[in-house]
């Protein structure tokens, strides 16, 4: 595992220690989950972008009713 030196707000540093004390874990334990998290995240991508394509094949007609099934 590697050490990485950042900088937080003090206020961010100070909801950190909060939480931590809260859950019983580390500083270090919190910004891990956090970033592993947040990595997680946007490996799934960005869910705006995911169905961006969704209405590519449909008509303009078909998207104003609904999928042109009687909408």
């Amino acid at each position: 595992m590697s050490r990485i030196l950042i900088d937080l707000p003090d206020d961010d540093i100070r909801s950190l220690d909060a939480m931590a004390r809260a859950n019983g874990r580390s500083r270090a334990a919190e910004m891990r989950e956090a970033v592993a998290l947040y990595l997680r995240r946007q490996a799934d991508g960005n869910w705006i972008a995911q169905g961006s394509g969704y209405w590519a094949d449909k008509d303009a007609a078909d998207t104003k009713t609904g999928g042109g099934e009687g909408g």
